[in-house]
């Protein structure tokens, strides 16, 4: 008895072929695989038997294969031997079809490196490391300095000195800094501008 007719088809990932088989409610199914060729037969509720041979187009590694089977189908995955994006799955791809082989990056589920033009990759981790500890080096001057010097005692002062020099700062406009909050918590810190200096508002 001819093979009912069966659709099957099949889409590709990185790593993977997978082949399904539209067979419905299928019983003592039988699956094998060799380096080219795979071979699925099962007995379909019809009581008519299903065999499907394939001849693939290229090799793929049968002790990584695998299948499953559901109600509406049977789905059989082919490990791909040497990562190729296949055009065909079976008999020999069309000449002049470009066969592009997949990045090895891809095939062990590495992440991406950054591009870049040079022939040798860079490791990135390590460049962000040295550029962080160039500007640990740089020693800043003048007004960057200073506010390097506020920012770090900001940054690592309790809650009282943060709001100790908050609080001077507005209040002073910008004329005192203080980070004393026994002496800023008491009342309003006054304006002090440097010596030969008068204060005045900015639209004054």
């Amino acid at each position: 008895m001819p093979n009912p007719k069966i659709k099957h088809d099949w889409y590709q990932t990185e790593a993977f072929v997978v082949v399904t088989i539209l067979a419905k409610n299928s019983e003592n199914v039988e699956i094998n695989y060799t380096e080219t060729t795979l071979s699925v037969t099962a007995k379909l509720p019809s009581g008519n038997e299903y065999s499907l041979e394939l001849d693939l187009a290229h090799h793929i590694v049968p002790n990584q294969c695998s299948y499953k089977v559901v109600p509406s189908k049977i789905e059989v995955k082919l490990k791909k031997r040497d990562g190729l994006r296949w055009t065909v799955l079976e008999g020999n791809p069309v000449v002049g079809e470009a066969v592009k082989p997949i990045p090895d990056a891809i095939m062990r589920n590495e992440p991406p490196k950054y591009p870049t033009s040079s022939k040798k990759p860079k490791d990135w981790d390590r460049v962000e490391k040295e550029i962080e500890k160039q500007e640990e080096e740089e020693k800043p001057e003048g007004d960057a300095a200073l506010n390097a010097l506020f920012q770090k005692i900001y940054g690592g002062g309790s809650d009282e000195v943060r709001r100790a020099m908050n609080k001077s700062f507005q209040e002073s406009g910008g004329t005192v800094l203080s980070t004393n909050w026994n002496e800023v918590g008491k009342g309003k810190v006054e304006k002090k501008p440097p010596d030969g200096l008068e204060w005045k508002q900015w639209d004054s």
